[in-house]
This record gives C-alpha cells, sequence and structure tokens, in this order.
C-alpha cells in the first residue's frame, strides 16, 4: 500500500473528505528520531493530521505547521506540511516509556497529556500567517483536530488517525481521514456519517487488514455517493540544506557569530526535522561573516 493522499466530495456537494495512507512516512520518522511506541504514535498522528491539512490549503507553495503542547510526558510535537502534504516533525521527549489504556492500546492522550494547546499556523503567502489555537480536548490528538476545526473554522468536521505498532517497535499501518459538512448539511448526514465512523471503527486496524485511502473513504460515508478527485502520493520530506543552514548562522548577526568563531573555532548544527548534520569550519564561517 502506497504512501498516498485520497481527495474526495460527496455526490450532492455537501461534504468532502481526504484521506492518508503513510506508514512509511511514519516508520521514517520513527527511525530518524529513534522513537520508542508511545513517540511513534503520537507523532505519526501528527504528521498524517499535518499532511491532509497541509494539502487542504488551496495556495500553491503554502505551508502548514500543526503544533501540540499538551504538558505530558512527550513535550511538543511539531509537525509541518507543504501545500502537496509532504511532511516532517519531531516530538521532544521520543523516548517516553510505554503509557497503555489496556494491554495492547497505547493510552496517547496521556503522553500527550490535555492542560494545553493545539495551534495550526498556515503560512499562504500573505504578509502575516494566519495563527488559529484552542485548548486541548483529549490530547487523542484526532479529537482536537475536529474541534479545532469547530471552534476556529466553524466546520463540523470527523477526524480519526491511527498509528498501529508492532511487537518489534516497527510501524504496521498508519493512516487517517478527515470529513467536513459543507454549509446547508442536514442533521440526517450526520448521522449517517456518524454511523460510518462506528462502523469503521479502528483506522489503523482497518489499514493493516489491506483497506486503502480510498476505502477508507467508502467505508464511512457508505450511505452517500462519492466522487475520488485526486489521488497523489505524498511523503516525509525535509527541506532542510546547506545554503539554509548557512542563512541561520548569518541571521545570528556579526557580533554573536564572531563570538561563536571566537570561543569555538567551528560549529555543527543537525536539523531538528531528518538529524542531518552540517559541520562549518573556522574558514567557512569567517567567510560567511566576511559576506555579511
Amino acid at each position: 500500500m502506497g504512501n498516498e493522499i485520497v481527495r474526495a466530495i460527496t455526490g450532492d456537494g455537501l461534504a468532502k473528505a481526504v484521506a492518508i495512507t503513510g506508514r512509511d512516512i511514519v516508520e521514517r520518522a520513527r527511525n530518524i528520531h529513534k522513537l520508542l511506541p508511545m513517540g511513534t504514535a503520537a507523532l505519526g498522528r501528527a504528521l498524517l493530521g499535518a499532511s491532509m491539512m497541509g494539502d487542504m490549503l488551496k495556495e500553491e507553495k503554502g505551508a502548514l505547521t500543526l503544533q501540540i503542547k499538551g504538558g505530558g510526558p512527550l513535550g511538543t510535537i511539531l509537525a509541518v506540511s507543504d501545500w502537496e502534504g509532504n511532511v516532517r516533525g519531531y516530538v521532544q521527549n521520543p523516548q517516553v516509556a510505554l503509557m497503555e489504556h489496556q494491554p495492547g492500546k497505547l493510552d496517547v492522550g496521556a503522553a500527550v497529556g490535555q492542560s494545553g494547546t493545539l495551534t495550526v499556523i498556515k503560512d499562504i503567502g500573505l504578509k502575516e500567517p494566519y495563527v488559529g489555537s484552542i485548548g486541548l480536548f483529549s490530547g487523542e490528538i484526532a479529537d482536537d483536530l475536529a474541534m479545532y476545526f469547530v471552534e476556529s473554522e466553524q466546520i463540523p468536521t470527523a477526524c480519526a488517525l491511527g498509528v498501529l505498532v508492532g511487537l518489534d517497535q516497527s510501524v504496521i499501518a498508519a493512516g487517517g481521514y478527515l470529513i467536513q459538512l459543507l454549509p446547508g448539511a442536514s442533521e440526517d448526514m450526520i448521522s449517517k456519517i456518524e454511523t460510518g465512523v462506528r462502523t469503521m471503527g479502528s483506522v489503523s486496524h482497518s489499514l493493516a487488514q489491506g483497506l486503502d485511502g480510498e476505502g477508507l473513504l467508502r467505508t464511512v460515508l457508505k450511505d452517500f455517493d462519492l466522487e475520488i478527485l485526486e489521488k497523489h502520493p505524498v511523503e516525509y520530506r525535509c527541506y532542510c540544506s546547506r545554503d539554509r543552514v548557512s542563512r541561520a548562522l548569518i541571521s545570528m548577526g556579526r557580533n554573536d557569530l564572531t563570538e561563536l568563531i571566537q570561543e569555538q573555532g567551528q560549529a555543527e548544527l543537525s536539523c531538528q526535522f531528518c538529524d542531518e548534520v552540517y559541520h562549518f569550519s573556522r574558514e567557512e564561517l569567517e567567510l560567511l561573516l566576511k559576506e555579511m
């Protein structure tokens, strides 16, 4: 099953939907950040949610940042998506020990925490980005994203996200969906969607049993005519480069960069999203200083 996003709309035009399958995305994040299962499940859900939300941006070259500060042991969770749904991210404390509701059921809400905020930043090329923030509802991330859309954008939304981790700590399946009602939707539509959500049950287990993104949507929206609008691949993608890191060093300012050269004689910076390490010698730092 490929890593892809599927976008669809109901035949009556009153509900739009997007689904993602992203097992490889979450597995790559696990390997990059050396995540234990709690970090894998939480960061994985954030990456999947941010990817779908980024893909929903109407502005080409736009970007979306999802930041979750829940007060739990995982600390800050950050996921950044481009306008095509390619995503990257990190969790502040990747080595949090196992926390379970019951045997085999990870307690993501407790690991994330429920006393903080969920913040969405949309950069669509305007002078200032749009920033929306809500208090966390459950820490389970999918519930909080649904609540974000209701409170910040007044869009009734159903959201489900799932990451299934194997006994060897690798990712077996990962994916999710977002379904949003448009103006004119009736209470009957809401009832049918709620029935579809209950019929679906666990997203991650449905994916592990062979369902793909389109299958998720057709199961949840089984009582509707569904038109598939688009399918396209997505991946874990970091945009760091030596040039970007050089600009970050320059942005320190002449005094701080001079102090860095005098005290350390070199610099070694690592990307928080992909752990790529960039080394700058004294000569390279002095050249940057000269170019400022």
